[in-house]
């Protein structure tokens, strides 16, 4: 990859004129009312409404192949043959096949809590007709949020300060361990993402990285959302299930830095997305992190 690959643009505006334009509009004031959960609130079953959402959408058109996140976070280029990637919500594998085509050393583990998921995204490895590929791609069914990660995959440095040599063990061998999440926490439900944190820095060897982009609080999506969607402060269900929170800088932070890690970079990414054929200019707001488990 050329130096362009290396280029990141995220700023088409700045969220401060954005926040002044959604709190004084009056249309939106439903996203600012405080929440109170009904005594029926309860976890909901995000495996079983993801397993449906990616069974409805099994061609895998649905989903476009992330290229962008090689120029947002280069360091998926620049990993040495022998750093290993977890990928947590793979989805389809569009954020996969790109880190795999970039970086033909790197070793991808990748979890996601729908099985039906996962054959989408072995599917999309396996047409690429490169054996390395499928060799250095290894999926496996999780779901962050309710289950903790596998024993084997887990850094034993972060159970008793004992380096495991095992072959399984993603974080232990390697001095450039990432771990990422793609547009997966937001999935989440909110009480459940201080455990989930907490389970991917357990994943990572001292020095690791976690990489972070997600939907940002005032998102064009977001303001879509009617008043009945609302399931927590700035927290939606859509009609099939799924859910999707909005995340400020704050709660990033607050979120990250609880578990452990060390704050590299934060800001919110806002960016203009024009659909030509409906001639409509959309202002897109996502968070974008790079947070560091301390050495």
């Amino acid at each position: 990859m050329g130096e362009e690959a290396t280029e990141y643009f995220s700023k088409d505006f700045e969220w401060e004129e954005v926040r002044k334009q959604v709190e004084n509009n009056s249309s939106y004031s439903h996203h600012f009312l405080p929440f109170e959960p009904s005594s029926s609130s309860s976890l909901s079953n995000d495996s079983k409404a993801w397993e449906s959402f990616h069974n409805r959408h099994s061609t895998g058109k649905f989903f476009k192949e992330r290229r962008y996140l090689l120029k947002e976070f280069p360091e998926l280029l620049h990993c040495d043959e022998h750093s290993k990637v977890l990928e947590v919500g793979c989805g389809n594998g569009s954020t996969v096949l790109p880190i795999l085509r970039g970086n033909q050393g790197v070793v991808v583990y990748a979890c996601d809590c729908s099985s039906e998921a996962l054959e989408r995204a072995k599917e999309m490895i396996s047409t690429c007709d490169k054996d390395s590929y499928n060799q250095r791609f290894h999926p496996f069914v999780c779901n962050f949020s309710q289950n903790r990660f596998p024993n084997w995959m887990i850094c034993n440095y972060c159970r008793d300060s004992s380096m495991n040599k095992s072959i399984k063990c993603i974080a232990g061998h390697s001095e450039n361990a990432k771990t990422d999440s793609i547009f997966t926490l937001s999935a989440v439900e909110s009480q459940s993402m201080p455990a989930a944190i907490m389970e991917c820095i357990s994943t990572l060897k001292p020095g690791g990285l976690l990489l972070f982009r997600d939907y940002g609080l005032y998102d064009m999506t977001m303001l879509r959302f009617d008043p009945n969607k609302r399931v927590g402060f700035r927290e939606y269900m859509r009609s099939d299930g799924t859910r999707s929170y909005f995340f400020s800088l704050d709660t990033v932070r607050e979120l990250f830095l609880s578990a452990g890690f060390i704050e590299l970079e934060l800001e919110y990414c806002c960016v203009k997305s024009v659909n030509r054929r409906k001639g409509k200019t959309m202002h897109r707001v996502w968070v974008h992190g790079k947070f560091q488990k301390p050495i």
